[in-house]
């Protein structure tokens, strides 16, 4: 009998994190500053601490993880990586299919892995309180875990879409010691414009990031703002998922075909197939791997959106980040992937996608639900409903296996689980799930708002990521 779970030692967890950006194909585009139309960072040195901002525009391969840090993480680190036995009978096919289960940290996800240096480089230097935004929940519950640890105040802002359906995600983030807030709320200029406009504003990731960071700024002299995805350093800090898979990997002498996983900033997948990237680069890998990312049919920035450059929040405070884009006034429908309902998505994945080194599929909430039942039933975990996006690609992955013989292996991340999606679930065994699909016509209307905005961008977008025109 094949090992079911593969396990490593708390002395095994990284000791560096790896960094992608010197293994691009091409550099990444710099940020512009809307007022300027120049290169630029606009607000982030007034919102971030230095060592963060160090991180994020390190060129080193490789950062070395601080003790304090790699402390908290022996809470729940090393996770393990489960050989989905149960899976690949019910199934019937000749692939191995192996998971990486991040669900078993503190808040139930992989976001304690960047949320725990974020609040320690703050510490370090003299922060008194964090505010940022959430979708699910999963991020919130995290930071408000690790400002717990390092003695900081936490403020969430909450996408009220998600803090209707997921009332426990709230409860957690009080028991760690944050407030939470529904989002748009009456607390900020940016959700009182939105909420003078819509009263019954379910909110976005977009707008829940314009709050946080204004908070940041308006308390600038307290508060730092920190961020749960899309930006580098955040990517980087996940990597500790993918390094240790790499080392079970190497305990049962095997390595993926192709390795699975959901997108909504894009850190949870990053943090996998960043390492398996390097080898492949570093001409270390025994085996020609694909990389695929999953996003949902609701919220396809990959799929239908735009390679451009855009505003990472609504109202237009951060600077214009260079990504696939459905446009910073997107509001999504009410789906349960709550993480997965962000506009754009990591300038890194939008990057290895335009280079053609990764491919995104896109999936609706009912198929996606059918392949968590699937799971559930033949692994008896409850998956989140972000990573049931992963679960659907690999089992889709693992059936082609079953028509063509191949004995791949293949490999998805659990990012985390789906307790608190009970309603979630619920409402899909009722049968009242909805498959939604965003209108590429809405993507459209946006991406012509951008440019009327800003009728210099077709020049920044040609300069800087050789965009074709509108």
């Amino acid at each position: 009998m094949p090992t079911r779970k593969i396990l490593l030692n708390e002395d095994e967890i990284p000791k560096q994190w790896y960094n992608i950006v010197p293994d691009l194909p091409r550099p990444l585009p710099p940020f512009i500053d809307a007022a300027t139309k120049q290169p630029g960072v606009g607000i982030v040195p007034r919102i971030f601490p230095k060592a963060i901002i160090g991180q994020e525009i390190s060129q080193e391969r490789w950062i070395d993880i601080p003790e304090e840090v790699r402390e908290v993480y022996r809470i729940w680190r090393p996770t393990p990586l489960f050989r989905a036995i149960g899976l690949e009978k019910a199934l019937k096919t000749p692939a191995k299919i192996y998971y990486k289960y991040e669900g078993v940290s503190p808040s139930g996800s992989h976001k304690p892995n960047t949320a725990v240096p974020q609040a320690f480089y703050n510490m370090k230097e003299g922060t008194k309180r964090l505010s940022t935004e959430t979708g699910a929940g999963q991020w919130g519950s995290a930071l408000a875990f690790a400002a717990m640890i390092f003695g900081l105040k936490a403020t969430v802002y909450m996408v009220r879409a998600s803090y209707d359906q997921k009332p426990y995600r709230k409860m957690m983030m009080n028991a760690f010691g944050a407030e939470c807030f529904a989002s748009p709320s009456n607390r900020t200029e940016a959700g009182r414009k939105i909420l003078a406009e819509d009263p019954d504003s379910t909110g976005s990731l977009g707008i829940a990031i314009s709050e946080a960071v204004e908070d940041a700024l308006v308390n600038e002299e307290e508060t730092n703002y920190t961020i749960g995805s899309v930006f580098n350093h955040v990517l980087l800090h996940q990597t500790v998922i993918g390094l240790e898979t790499k080392r079970q990997l190497e305990m049962v002498d095997d390595y993926p075909d192709v390795v699975y996983g959901c997108i909504g900033g894009g850190s949870s997948y990053s943090g996998l197939m960043w390492p398996f990237y390097y080898d492949k680069v570093s001409k270390k890998a025994p085996k020609e791997t694909k990389f695929i990312a999953t996003e949902a049919t609701a919220c396809p920035k990959v799929t239908k959106g735009q390679y451009q450059y855009d505003h990472g929040d609504t109202a237009r405070i951060t600077p214009l980040v260079p990504m696939h884009t459905l446009g910073h006034d997107f509001i999504p429908a009410p789906i349960h992937a709550g993480g997965l309902r962000y506009h754009g998505i990591a300038p890194t994945i939008s990057l290895l996608t335009q280079e053609k080194q990764m491919t995104t599929e896109a999936y609706n909430q009912v198929e996606v639900f059918d392949a968590a039942k699937q799971f559930i039933r033949a692994e008896g975990i409850i998956p989140a409903p972000e990573p049931a996006h992963a679960i659907k690609g690999a089992i889709d992955e693992a059936l082609r296996c079953k028509k063509t013989g191949e004995a791949k292996t293949i490999l998805f991340l659990l990012c985390g689980h789906g307790f608190f999606d009970m309603a979630a679930y619920d409402e899909y065994f009722s049968g009242n799930l909805q498959p939604y699909e965003y209108p590429t016509k809405k993507v459209e209307e946006s991406m012509k708002k951008l440019h009327t905005l800003y009728p210099w961008l077709d020049e920044v977008n040609k300069k800087y990521i050789s965009c074709e025109p509108l």
